[in-house]
């Protein structure tokens, strides 16, 4: 689970981001703070966070100023900005000293969501192989370039039932899940559902672990391949 610190001064904004993070399976809340000395005080006595959510406009100290905070002190923690600082300065500031996102107020859980995910996805790729090639890194770092590239589904498969599938998928937040797990969540029949797993599984984004029930019927359990995800993405 990535450890996420929350630094907002507003409570209800705080309350909102919490709900959100717990419907993206893989992030934890480990600390809140209302303020950039509240913040420190956490990512010194708290070495496992890995997240800061920053706003920047806040009571004290602009949040911008944990940016340098972070390199003069070798923390090793990356940052979201979610602000509605949406002056140029402000975004040139959080990038040049490293955020790896800004987000500007108010926004939609959808570009939460995707900026999570991105997050996540660079976060698996630095704690697998010690060595990489250029291929894995352009799909890392330049994901926005293959999203863009559209691919065509199979016929009978369609984007929106994907999409709901694929939501439903990370939602149950589970290691492995069934057909009937999937359908009973997005509210699909199981034969509907049944063809869009096996599509994913061709693109090896599930793996298919088959297991028997007590009277030896199989049973078809799916696992998602965290390192095969971003294949999903030129079909949402």
């Amino acid at each position: 689970m990535i450890q996420v610190l929350i630094v907002e001064d507003d409570p209800m904004v705080a309350a909102v981001v919490k709900s959100y993070l717990r419907d993206v399976p893989g992030f934890q809340v480990a600390a809140e703070a209302g303020g950039v000395e509240e913040a420190k005080q956490h990512l010194r006595e708290n070495k496992t966070i890995q997240l800061v959510l920053l706003d920047v406009y806040m009571p004290g100290e602009n949040g911008l100023s944990l940016l340098p905070y972070l390199r003069e002190n070798k923390i090793e923690a990356d940052v979201i900005l979610m602000t509605a600082a949406s002056d140029k300065e402000s975004i040139e500031t959080a990038l040049r000293f490293g955020a790896v996102d800004y987000i500007l107020k108010p926004y939609q859980f959808s570009r939460f969501q995707k900026a999570l995910h991105a997050y996540q996805s660079r976060y698996n790729f630095f704690r697998k192989e010690e060595t990489t090639d250029q291929k894995q890194l352009d799909e890392t770092f330049f994901e926005k370039k293959h999203t863009l590239e559209k691919q065509t589904l199979p016929k009978g498969l369609t984007k929106e039932t994907l999409q709901e599938v694929w939501e439903a998928i990370r939602q149950v937040g589970q290691d492995s899940f069934s057909t009937e797990d999937i359908a009973l969540h997005a509210r699909l029949s199981r034969v509907s559902v049944k063809k869009y797993l096996t599509f994913l599984k061709e693109l090896d984004v599930l793996q298919l672990q088959p297991t028997y029930g007590s009277i030896g019927r199989p049973i078809h359990i799916y696992r998602i391949d965290k390192d095969n995800v971003r294949k999903i993405k030129p079909y949402l």
